[in-house]
Formats: C-alpha cells, structure tokens, sequence
C-alpha cells in the first residue's frame, strides 16, 4: 500500500481542506495510508483547526506536525479559527514538522511519497538535515507550486517570502527524489466546492474564506495526480526535466531534458473533467 506524508499551509486558502477531505477519504477507504501531516505556516490556530477538521471526517491517530519559526507569511486566515473552537487545544506538545517528517522517515519499511501543498521549508530542512534518509525513504514528492507556462514564472508557494524562496532554490537543486510539480496555471481555471450541502463543515469552510460558490483547486488537483499515480491517469500530459527557483525572487525556470528527475503537468482534457472529479469525491 502507499503510503503518504502530507505538507500543508493550512493558511489563508481554502483548498488546502477540499484536498484534505479527498487525501482522508482515500486513507479511510483503505487505498492509502496517511502516515503524518506538517503544518508549513504557523498561527495560534492551526493545530486546532487542522485537527478539528480531520476529526469531524471521521479520522483519528495521524500525527501532526508544525513548523513554529513559520509564522512570517502575513495575511489573515479566514476559517480556521471557527473550526478550532470546535476542539480548543495547546500545541505544545506537538512535534516540530521536519523533526515528524524525519522520524517517520526513519520508522518506514518501505520508501514513503511526499505531498507538498503549502510552503517547501520543511522539505528543505528534512534534505538537510539527513540527505541520505531522505534518498533512501523517498519514493517520490508530489508539490504544488510554480507557474511552469511561462519561461520564468511566479507562484506564492514559492515566492511568498526569503524562507520559502531559499527552501524552493534548495530542494529544486537537491532533492535526490523524483518531484512532479502541478503549477498555478493548472487549478486556477477549474472551480470546485460549490456543490457542497448545507451543513457540511467543508461548505463552511469555503463560505468563511469567501469561496462558497467554490474555490481554484490547485491543492486539490495535486493530491488526486498523486493519487492517481500519474499524469497520464489523471488526465495530464508531462514535460520532464529540470526545474530552478531564483532564491531571491522566487521566480521558478524549467530547462527541458528527457532525462531529468523533474516535470510538470499539462491539463490533457477540459476543466470540467477535473471539476467533476473533485465535486465527486467530495460531496
């Protein structure tokens, strides 16, 4: 069975929660093992919030990590603190992300795949810390980030701010795993979680981000290409080769080799094909 370790912003968007309700319902269904999650950008809320979600879905037991130090990204989270006054909490006693990520690095039998839908500093840190643990229980990295239809392109994952740029220049030059990028220019078009009944935590989430006719499904499109397991079965085309990120600016460049350990995604089909998939999988 795969198994995933899941990096999230869990921050100012709301479609990091449509593609934690899809990555939860895979684990529940038993296609998938969840083994941990990381919290990539800090606020007092966001433990709470995070784990107050995976409880209302039905899910209990996955540990949870976060990245203290995250919380120089600016803006002003609109749901979580709703959601975390369903299950008030002190995360003081959670572990820190990397430190998680290493030891459930360290715990596996078999090599692990990566799901980065927030900000690339844990990442980096774990490929510091212990480069070869991570060629060893690594299989692959699944990460949205980048604007890759452009020859030098701009995404916030990537260009928020000096730690996410220095952490994405660094795991593009050194992650020794294979890492499929989706880029902005995938998910801004296709629009999902407008379809939600009401009563559902996840509409509430989308209303209270101001999205509740939906949202861009950028993360949500990320984890089920990983999911999938290709881009092929997704409905993609690949382009593959080498991706850079300015550590300045943030700015991401792609310099096409067929025999490069990276690619990015193409969408293959219309954007209602990937819409009807996600509204699907999360109603």
């Amino acid at each position: 069975m795969r198994k995933f370790i899941l990096g999230t912003d869990w921050w100012t968007d709301c479609d990091d929660a449509v593609a934690l309700r899809i990555l939860l319902r895979a684990h529940q269904r038993g296609e998938i093992t969840l083994s941990g999650i990381g919290i990539n950008a800090y606020m007092p809320d966001s433990a709470a919030s995070l784990l107050a979600f995976m409880h209302a879905e039905g899910v209990f037991g996955i540990p949870v990590g976060i990245d203290r130090a995250a919380s120089d990204f600016g803006g002003n989270p609109p749901y979580q603190k709703r959601l975390a006054a369903r299950e008030p909490m002190n995360d003081a006693d959670l572990p820190d992300a990397a430190d998680l990520y290493l030891s459930l690095l360290r715990e596996a039998e078999e090599p692990l795949e990566i799901l980065e839908i927030g900000y690339p500093q844990v990442l980096a840190e774990v490929l510091k810390r212990d480069p070869d643990l991570f060629r060893e229980k690594v299989r692959a990295v699944w990460m949205m980030a980048g604007k890759w239809d452009e020859a030098t392109g701009r995404e916030n994952n990537f260009t928020r701010a000096p730690r996410s740029r220095e952490a994405g220049a660094y795991f593009c030059r050194f992650c020794p795993a294979p890492v499929t990028f989706l880029g902005f220019e995938v998910g801004v078009s296709v629009i999902t979680g407008g379809k939600l009944k009401e009563g559902d935590l996840l509409r509430q989430v989308l209303a209270d981000h101001g999205s509740g006719s939906g949202r861009c499904s950028w993360d949500p499109m990320l984890v089920l290409l990983a999911l999938d397991g290709s881009p092929e079965a997704g409905g993609y085309t690949a382009v593959t080769g080498k991706a850079s990120v300015d550590p300045l600016t943030g700015a991401n460049t792609f310099l096409r080799s067929p025999d490069g350990r990276h690619r990015f995604v193409v969408k293959a089909k219309p954007d209602s094909y990937y819409a009807a998939r996600i509204d699907e999988l999360i109603r």
